[in-house]
């Protein structure tokens, strides 16, 4: 990756499991594509009252823009209550690996555009 990854946590303390799961997720993105230019990562919490990660009943919500040449891919996905952080984050990182696979096989010329009637 050209710049380094960014991980924000807003409304919620820092964790460093969590920020190690993150990493861990964008490394398998990188081997799906190694051309990645930037990924930012913001984890936020909707429930004022708490500040932990590990709480269910709280909801998160998971925002992933990942930089590649020509394009950026953006998920952004709030758990539901029942959901803690790392179940929001697998959600999460699902959505934008599903859309850099398909970004991936448009560069390739493998999808072609659907014909519009």
């Amino acid at each position: 990756m050209q710049n380094p990854l960014q991980i924000t946590f807003h409304g919620i303390d820092h964790s460093d499991a969590v920020e190690t799961r993150v990493r861990e997720k964008v490394a398998k993105l990188e081997q799906f594509f190694d051309r990645i230019t930037s990924c930012r990562v913001a984890i936020e919490s909707h429930h004022k009252n708490t500040s932990s990660l590990h709480h269910k009943g709280d909801a998160f919500h998971i925002r992933i823009d990942v930089a590649v040449p020509g394009s950026e891919l953006v998920v952004k996905r709030d758990s539901d209550e029942h959901e803690d952080v790392y179940a929001a984050l697998k959600g999460a990182f699902q959505a934008i690996e599903r859309q850099l696979k398909e970004y991936v096989a448009r560069s390739r010329g493998d999808v072609k555009a659907r014909a519009h009637a």
